[in-house]
């Protein structure tokens, strides 16, 4: 618990008007209303549930801009960070350090999931990106099935780089997730472990880990922050009661998958039916939801009692 980045790390939503810009007001009363639960240590904002590759460069520095000045140091504010080639991954990591942002979340180059990567450019793009700013750095490790993920030897060289603080996990390979957790706690035990398996959560905290960077953080903070206090406390059996209310709402928002465009799209519907945000609108070319799928997520929503 003495590591910088441990606890409930929400990776929450972006709201639009009808025009697709940016709705600064409805994003403002997201991430206070995020931040005001006890326990929340930090805000992710252009994450993948923030919608980061539909955002323009700028869009990008904004976001983390009224974060910022919204939370006013109540919570340190993280910027997810996807870039194409290290030049433009190094200006965006120095808007996000103007912008007041006290971490970077590092994505992968998306070309690497098409093609792969060379296996010793992973480790210096993490080093050129992390020279050219004074804030922490978290890894973003992609699904195994991809071939952006990292082995662990590559996560173990980027860890040994003076400012990344912090791997966030998102294997979705139980097996390979066990060999990078422990190899990490052996190796590397003063950074942080996050995990980001909003579909399997308890499965994964149990691991020993410091805590979860997770988009369904931003739907329901105070379930995510009460299972994670649980696993802390070694409460198995709260933490399964926990769970069980995670579960019927992953039904209705995921419908068991892991976070995808889909997914995501379902999840701001599911908040604009609670009130959080004043509009359910995603960026294309993310198709707009069914009837139909609407209609399971407010009987989703009815099922917990979350339904205004």
């Amino acid at each position: 618990m003495g590591k910088k980045w441990n606890g409930v790390y929400p990776a929450v939503l972006l709201p639009f008007k009808d025009d697709y810009s940016i709705d600064e007001a409805g994003f403002r009363k997201l991430v206070s209303w995020v931040a005001s639960h006890d326990g929340i240590s930090g805000i992710v904002v252009n994450g993948h549930t923030g919608e980061i590759n539909s955002l323009l460069p700028h869009e990008r520095a904004e976001a983390v801009r009224i974060a910022v000045e919204e939370l006013n140091g109540k919570v340190p504010v993280i910027s997810g960070l996807s870039a194409e080639g290290t030049l433009e991954a190094v200006e965006h990591a120095k808007a996000i350090e103007e912008a007041g942002g006290e971490g970077i979340l590092l994505m992968p180059p998306h070309s690497w999931l098409r093609f792969g990567m060379q296996p010793e450019s992973t480790v210096q793009f993490f080093k050129d990106v992390a020279a050219s700013v004074d804030i922490s750095i978290v890894v973003h490790q992609y699904p195994n099935w991809t071939k952006a993920t990292y082995t662990t030897d590559q996560l173990l060289e980027m860890v040994n780089i003076p400012n990344v603080e912090a791997v966030k996990i998102g294997t979705r390979d139980i097996a390979q997730y066990e060999v990078d957790v422990r190899a990490l706690k052996k190796h590397a035990p003063d950074i942080s472990i996050l995990t980001c398996h909003d579909e399997y959560l308890l499965p994964t905290l149990v691991q020993g880990i410091d805590g979860a960077l997770v988009g369904f953080g931003c739907f329901v903070p105070d379930l995510i922050v009460s299972l994670v206090k649980a696993v802390e406390e070694q409460d198995l059996i709260k933490a399964q009661a926990v769970y069980d209310e995670i579960y019927e709402l992953k039904q209705a928002v995921y419908k068991m998958g892991e976070p995808s465009s889909t997914a995501h799209a379902r999840m701001k519907e599911a908040m604009y039916q609670r009130g959080l945000v004043p509009s359910a609108l995603a960026r294309p070319p993310v198709i707009p939801l069914s009837t139909k799928e609407k209609e399971e997520i407010k009987q989703g929503l009815d099922k917990v009692n979350l339904l205004v």
